[in-house]
């Protein structure tokens, strides 16, 4: 079995996924012929192509306009709950047992949905798509992350949402959106309520901005892991014999705080030019934790098995290193204590042997 093979057979984390980043084409044409949007392709590899081709641009904003079209298609109750149950699905097939899927409910209200009623089809939707997985023979646990998203005005609805549905698939909050000129700062509120209650904070930092972004992330709002993140190896020095961290670089890795990391995303908004130049693999080797995902499935043309090929062919990683990645992934989700272990335990362990 060839190392691909085996990497899509292995149980895989996705830590990193968005809910709207990640739709099928052919549901995109589907939905939209419903609600009589037109849409730039009508045919699903062509659809497919015209999202990898505006998103691979070199620059996080162009890469997010992409999402006004899915965006569309993602404003009734039963849109969202068949997506989210698709999120699933998809999820399963490439052997992925547990997914966070992140998404911003005030995006999805324009038809007169409410913020609840929209968390509520994306329960609906895991669970769907978890029940039909089990019953396709396929394990996997799926929650959901409320995004905050800068540029929007900054309110408190977002992290009380979470704290009301923390036992009812959702597992934390997010901000999300464009870094540069605008400071994730903006939702410290928002980041006191959920620390308050002991819910988990994630926030995308160091991809489009820089260091000042990941202190801002860590020390102003509080974040237990970095989306992206991978500028942090501009505070890694790496003349010498062995990497030297900087200050943050340091904190970072001596607390364990992970990065959500997504390799072809982040080329398709410019942080490398190639895979090969991709900042993963020096990370790796200075000791930070470092996780694979996907960010956006749709626009990068891309799954996690594919994900891990990528790497492992750029930096000769084996079978030990994804098991790595997979187990730093595991320690890193956003569940109790005895749910982490048993997904570590009973699935990425035995799946590993």
């Amino acid at each position: 079995m060839d190392l691909i093979e085996q990497i899509r057979r292995s149980p895989k984390v996705a830590l990193h996924d968005h809910l709207d980043g990640g739709l099928r084409p052919a549901t995109i044409i589907d939905l939209a012929r419903n609600e009589g949007l037109t849409l730039p392709q009508t045919e699903p590899q062509a659809l497919s192509q015209w999202f990898y081709d505006q998103a691979d641009s070199g620059s996080l904003e162009a890469y997010l306009e992409t999402f006004t079209v899915t965006i569309a298609v993602m404003q009734t109750y039963e849109n969202l709950r068949r997506i989210a149950q698709e999120f699933v699905l998809d999820q399963a097939d490439d052997g992925v047992v547990y997914a966070e899927a992140r998404w911003a409910p005030a995006l999805h209200t324009r038809q007169g949905l409410s913020l609840e009623d929209a968390v509520r089809a994306v329960r609906d939707g895991l669970a769907d798509g978890m029940a039909k997985a089990q019953s396709q023979g396929q394990f996997i646990a799926a929650r959901q992350l409320l995004s905050e998203l800068r540029g929007l005005e900054p309110t408190t609805e977002i992290a009380e949402l979470a704290i009301a549905y923390r036992d009812d698939s959702v597992v934390g909050i997010d901000c999300a959106g464009p870094e540069l000129g605008f400071s994730s700062a903006a939702f410290l509120d928002s980041y006191k309520i959920a620390l308050d209650a002991n819910m988990f904070v994630t926030v995308h930092a160091g991809e489009a901005d820089g260091l000042n972004s990941i202190h801002e992330a860590l020390h102003v709002c509080g974040a237990h892991r970095i989306g992206h993140g991978v500028r942090l190896v501009d505070d890694i020095d790496f003349s010498g014999s062995t990497p030297t961290l900087g200050r943050l670089a340091s904190y970072v890795g001596s607390l364990r705080i992970p990065l959500e990391i997504c390799p072809t995303s982040n080329l398709q908004t410019g942080v490398a030019p190639d895979m090969n130049s991709h900042p993963f693999d020096a990370l790796y080797r200075a000791g930070i934790r470092v996780t694979v995902s996907c960010d956006n499935r749709l626009m990068s043309q891309t799954t996690l098995t594919s994900e891990f090929s990528k790497l492992a062919i750029a930096f000769g990683y084996e079978m030990g290193d994804i098991r790595r990645f997979t187990i730093n992934a595991a320690k890193s989700a956003f569940l109790p204590w005895e749910e982490k272990r048993a997904l570590i335990h009973d699935m990425i362990l035995p799946g590993y042997e």
